[in-house]
């Protein structure tokens, strides 16, 4: 199909995209056009102005900053993926922006696109909140940090202002201590996330000090099962005791329910894939404490 009728515009900074934004009437900001683009060739949205970010090099730099990883809104799935800091000083994010679509939209894609975009089945909602990421916008009233924790805050929606623009992602380094995973159930058809889940664990003693575990595809928004994650601390990594805690991944959660998976599949492929990745990340604490 083809999209409604819209003016182009490509900013060459943040400071002319957000005036543009605050100018325009009816204006959507395109990022790596993944989301949008469909969106608005089936005439879903139909906005009056497009403005295109892809200029603004700025928000493309990975870069570290003191024990903080900095992705630019603008690095693609790829750039995350292959990027040689990502690997290093947090390996979920490359092994998630592995698994995100197929080649082209992850040679188009980006990181900020995504998380703004804030899909309920999108891959790495689950990964930025096992690895207590923060966002920065940046707006009419300045640039402010937010959390992960509360940023997904329903089906295609965040705690991002209307007239704000992300302009990076920030990821503490993962310690050294620490063993990832995400796994996932992909749809067979558009890849995304019919259930992902992201676990990050630390270990002392053979007994989980730490457990910070996000879910994608389960319910309205990512979230983190904190049931899940309170009963494993202080717990061995043991089958178990792992799929005792999993039991709860879904619980109180109002879980999606589609043509693919009915509500009780999800549940179930929720506690399942909960298991494995705790048991994953688990397994690769323990060879990273020997």
């Amino acid at each position: 199909m083809i999209p409604a009728a819209f003016e182009y515009h490509r900013p060459s900074s943040v400071k002319d995209a957000l005036k543009m934004l605050a100018d325009l009437p009816d204006a959507k900001l395109l990022a790596g056009g993944h989301s949008l683009l469909p969106l608005m060739k089936f005439r879903l949205a139909s906005p009056l102005h497009l403005i295109d970010l892809g200029r603004i090099d700025a928000l493309r730099q990975i870069r570290a900053e003191g024990s903080t990883l900095v992705i630019g809104a603008l690095a693609t799935h790829w750039m995350v993926e292959s990027s040689e800091s990502v690997k290093q000083h947090v390996p979920l994010l490359a092994e998630t922006a592995r698994k995100v679509g197929d080649v082209q939209v992850r040679n188009a894609g980006t990181i900020g696109g995504s998380v703004a975009h804030a899909d309920p089945a999108a891959d790495y909602p689950a990964a930025l909140l096992a690895a207590d990421a923060k966002f920065v916008a940046e707006g009419p009233n300045g640039r402010r940090t937010l959390g992960v924790d509360g940023f997904f805050t329903g089906v295609f929606s965040t705690a991002l202002d209307p007239q704000e623009i992300l302009t990076e992602v920030r990821v503490p380094f993962q310690d050294a201590r620490t063993g990832t995973a995400y796994l996932k159930f992909a749809h067979p058809a558009s890849g995304f996330a019919v259930v992902g889940v992201a676990a990050a664990l630390r270990l002392n003693g053979g007994r989980i000090a730490q457990a910070r575990i996000g879910i994608t595809g389960v319910g309205p928004a990512a979230f983190r099962p904190k049931a899940v994650e309170e009963l494993l601390t202080g717990k061995p990594l043991e089958a178990r005791s792992v799929a005792e805690a999993a039991n709860l991944a879904a619980d109180g959660v109002d879980v999606n329910e589609d043509l693919f998976a009915s509500s009780e599949y999800r549940a179930h492929l929720a506690r399942v894939f909960t298991k494995r990745a705790v048991m994953q990340a688990g397994e690769q604490a323990g060879a990273r404490s020997r």
